[in-house]
């Protein structure tokens, strides 16, 4: 079920919130890099746990573990008009936060197709994989 049917309340908020901003939910690696490269204005939130992070990591990203986030969004108060792109792994967790920072207010939030796992992949090959 994708859950639209569990709460019809909470799929139109998101269709709203989706038509208040004009990105898309995900972002393609390739795009990241080259919002990077261009120099874009964007924070870059790494949602998986510490011990993740420590073992690889996307440069100049803010690590805020997707279990400990709702004690830690007040750390993003400053960046609500800001556009933020969430990266994990795989691009699940990712996606999960992205969907419930929206709900907090944040309208510019896209997750990372395929997590870090794929940037290593189409991205940097040398970069570890786990």
């Amino acid at each position: 079920m994708n859950g639209v049917g569990d709460d019809p309340a909470r799929y139109k908020k998101q269709l709203s919130s989706s038509a208040m901003s004009s990105l898309p939910p995900q972002i393609a690696c390739s795009e990241l890099q080259a919002l990077s490269k261009n120099g874009a204005d964007f924070l870059l939130i790494d949602c998986r746990e510490a011990d993740e992070h420590a073992l690889v990591a996307l440069p100049d990203s803010k690590l805020l573990p997707m279990s400990s986030l709702a004690e830690q969004v007040s750390e993003l108060e400053n960046h609500k008009g800001s556009h933020l792109v969430v990266y994990c792994h795989l691009g699940v967790r990712s996606q999960r936060v992205a969907n419930w920072l929206r709900d907090q207010g944040f309208e510019k939030v896209q997750s990372l197709t395929g997590g870090i796992d794929r940037w290593a992949e189409e991205i940097e090959p040398e970069m570890v994989r786990y």
